[in-house]
């Protein structure tokens, strides 16, 4: 599968995808559109909402999301994303 991540028609999904310019979809902050795609870890990565090995389609569209890079590699290939760590105060 992955001569088919090189193959034009998934370059224009990325392409597609990232002219959106969507937030991140796991933890909802802007995707900056000025670092290095390869390195950075704020860098926008096409994300599959299904994941590949869980039986998700690649080229399809409704299944193309915006990530970070950090945040799609911390997912793994969990279904869902992971929330937020957001600390909530106990309610008495």
């Amino acid at each position: 599968m992955a001569g088919i991540r090189n193959g034009r028609p998934y370059r224009r999904l990325v392409a597609a995808q990232k002219a959106l310019g969507l937030p991140c979809w796991i933890c909802g902050h802007n995707i900056p559109a000025n670092v290095d795609g390869r390195r950075h870890p704020l860098a926008f990565i096409l994300d599959h909402e299904v994941p590949l090995s869980k039986g998700g389609s690649l080229l399809d569209p409704a299944n193309a999301r915006s990530a970070h890079r950090r945040c799609n590699s911390a997912r793994g290939n969990r279904a869902e994303p992971q929330q937020s760590r957001v600390l909530h105060s106990r309610s008495w």
